[in-house]
């Protein structure tokens, strides 16, 4: 039977993901939701001041995404995503300094100013971009795949990308090298309802991307993206079965975003009703907030400890990126292979 012809397998599941978490983890993963949220409204700000050029695509309303995900991580584990990677930098534990600097074309960023927005990297780590090109990232962070396995590493690859992405070959063809070679990779497709301006319904024939895998032996689950604990169990479950050996998974995570495509995008497309719907209701940090004061984890006081230190935090990277000087001409030539 050829590896097309099979049905996809099932994905076992790890009783791990459904016990008791830590206090300290449960708070921790409020505390690197909202320090996204808070630092991308900053970036905002930024934009409209003038201070961040170019692109600018900000992860607002997606949070539980990255979060779930990089808590159900190990360290030294990889993450390729696209441009809408603030906040992935972020969960990975990049510094909201280096990172609000590159933002903001300063030397003191990681891509020292030359990257922006959509191409920062950090060795240290593991995370390895930001691309602006739409799903160009699935084949690189499919060798990145490829190089674990042929260093018999145990560590696996987070490759992130969109709805809109999930239509391109080059994906397709990536899903065929890892299942037949049985790749340590977790593909991500965060399912944010739009492809810039264009809804899912009306660019996928069928809308359930989590089946997009069926064809080439690689499982699918869809997930609720704006439930973080939700997407943390997900992700237990798709690292045991990646680890186990068993090759990869693919995970559709819906989710949502509150902004435009970018910050030049007015999003008139959708209505709205429907973006308050998300922001009243179904709001991730929101929701969790008032699970942990439900729960007695956390407290008035213990949140109000978070946001001052997350807001100071921001504050320390907008006022470091401001600090810090332009590169020099001379930094044109280096960094460039020839």
């Amino acid at each position: 039977m050829s590896n097309a012809s099979k049905k996809p397998k099932l994905v076992e599941k790890n009783t791990a993901s459904s016990g008791a978490l830590p206090k300290e983890k449960l708070l921790r993963m409020y505390h690197d939701m909202l320090l996204i949220r808070r630092f991308e409204e900053k970036a905002g700000q930024l934009y409209g001041m003038g201070l961040i050029g170019g692109f600018c695509h900000l992860y607002i309303g997606q949070e539980a995404v990255v979060t779930g995900l990089q808590h159900a991580a190990k360290e030294g584990d990889a993450v390729i995503t696209t441009y809408r990677d603030h906040g992935h930098m972020l969960a990975c534990g990049m510094d909201p300094k280096g990172i609000m600097a590159e933002l903001t074309g300063r030397i003191g960023g990681f891509s020292k100013g030359k990257g922006g927005s959509m191409h920062m990297f950090s060795v240290e780590k593991q995370f390895f971009g930001g691309h602006g090109i739409v799903g160009a990232n699935v084949p690189l962070g499919t060798g990145m795949a490829y190089a674990q396995k042929y260093k018999n590493s145990d560590h696996l690859t987070f490759c992130y990308f969109g709805d809109g992405a999930a239509n391109q070959g080059q994906v397709y063809e990536s899903f065929n090298m890892a299942s037949l070679w049985q790749l340590p990779v977790i593909y991500v497709i965060e399912n944010n309802e739009y492809a810039m301006g264009t809804s899912t319904k009306r660019h996928a024939a069928d809308t359930q991307l989590f089946k997009r895998g069926e064809s080439f032996g690689i499982p699918g689950v869809q997930v609720n993206g704006m439930d973080v604990l939700e997407v943390y169990k997900a992700g237990v479950d798709a690292c045991h079965h990646v680890r186990s050996g068993k090759g990869p998974i693919l995970l559709e995570v819906k989710t949502y975003r509150y902004r435009g495509h970018s910050m030049s995008d007015p999003a008139k497309y959708r209505s709205k009703e429907e973006v308050d719907q998300y922001k009243e209701q179904r709001d991730a940090i929101a929701n969790f907030r008032e699970y942990l004061l439900k729960e007695g984890i956390g407290s008035e006081a213990a949140f109000k400890k978070i946001e001052d230190e997350i807001k100071a935090a921001v504050k320390e990277a907008e006022e470091f990126a401001k600090e810090s000087p332009e590169p020099a001409v001379t930094e044109l030539w280096t960094d460039v292979l020839s």
